[in-house]
């Protein structure tokens, strides 16, 4: 190679290497700017713990405080029906007629019976006629007796309660079955509905204690009710107790088969709350997160929620008094990421 050209090539060698050099290095500052610019951008706040109202809330189904199957006690054919399904009715009401070709042949055995009877009194009390004799008609008299009086009361059904006839069965000229003809349920004073409280909250329920219930027909209506009745057995398959509920009910506007929802106070307990806008939940899970805060750095937290409180959650684990949490900027986040505050409360 000519000599002269070889200086030529060194400086642009070193130029090269120079602008090589420069280059990178610009690259290297243009990626600590954006390495610094990149850090996700948060909202803070700090969370403390406050006494929260345990206030459950139970479904159940609205029952008539008393129910009354109305039927005969032996099988027979139905001749009326004096009421229909919404019906009131009153104590002693007659509700159901049934045939009475059975009764009839009873009376006309009663009344022999009982002429039988009189005159074997008769002739004891003139010496013609033995006691042994008395005493046996006197049998026949009363079973007779007995016999025509249950019969007579099943062919004539009458309510036993005031109420209102929920269901019905059957129609005139119909034998009587297994099924009640008609079914009639005590609405007044009160009703009633079946809750089912878990094992944990059974020693927090007492007998008198006042319920608050609210039904989807009255709107924003709330009806007081009240604790009756605790089962003391619990149901296996759920492990629940049933618990009664009484509800006011003097006016009859609440029915049977209603949706109900009761809420109980259970007292009060000491938990953290922390806006809803903290709670992240876990793609693909039921699971809930908050991101807390520490040194810099966010750390998710798995938690258990409680009550919802407007627009903030009680929390059952997971998060401390003091905590600082991410309330806005989680998308960006993970374990253990850096992050720039931007706003802090």
């Amino acid at each position: 190679m000519n000599s002269s050209i070889r200086p030529a090539l060194t400086i642009l060698a070193a130029v090269a290497v120079a602008s090589s050099i420069s280059s990178c290095s610009k690259k290297e500052e243009t990626h600590a700017v954006e390495a610094v610019e990149e850090l996700p951008k948060v909202e803070t706040s700090v969370v403390t713990a406050r006494d929260v109202p345990q206030i459950n809330e139970y479904t159940a189904t609205v029952e008539a405080d008393n129910i009354n199957n109305i039927a005969p006690a032996t099988p027979n054919r139905i001749k009326t029906i004096e009421v229909e399904v919404g019906d009131h009715v009153r104590k002693g009401q007659t509700l159901v007629t049934l045939d009475r070709s059975n009764s009839d042949q009873l009376k006309i055995n009663l009344d022999q019976i009982e002429r039988e009877y009189n005159r074997a009194v008769q002739l004891l009390e003139i010496g013609a006629g033995t006691q042994q004799a008395v005493d046996q008609l006197k049998a026949q008299l009363d079973a007779a007796r007995s016999q025509y009086s249950n019969i007579i009361e099943n062919t004539v059904l009458i309510s036993p309660i005031n109420g209102v006839v929920t269901g019905r069965n059957y129609d005139p000229g119909d034998m009587t079955g297994n099924l009640p003809v008609l079914t009639v349920g005590q609405l007044s004073p009160v009703v009633k509905v079946m809750i089912n409280v878990t094992e944990s909250d059974l020693s927090k329920i007492r007998v008198g204690m006042p319920v608050t219930v609210s039904f989807d027909a009255f709107d924003e209506e709330v009806f007081e009710g009240k604790v009756s009745r605790i089962h003391p057995t619990v149901d296996t398959a759920t492990r629940t107790f049933r618990t009664e509920i009484l509800i006011s009910n003097p006016a009859e506007r609440i029915m049977p088969g209603m949706f109900a929802r009761v809420s109980v106070n259970l007292g009060e307990r000491n938990n953290v709350v922390v806006p809803d806008r903290a709670i992240v939940k876990q793609t693909g899970s039921g699971n809930r997160y908050v991101y807390v805060l520490h040194d810099g750095k966010v750390y998710y937290e798995r938690v258990e929620l409680g009550r919802r409180l407007g627009d903030a959650y009680e929390l059952l684990s997971g998060v401390n008094s003091g905590d600082t949490v991410i309330i806005s900027g989680q998308t960006r986040l993970a374990d253990g990421v850096e992050v720039d505050v931007i706003s802090a409360r």
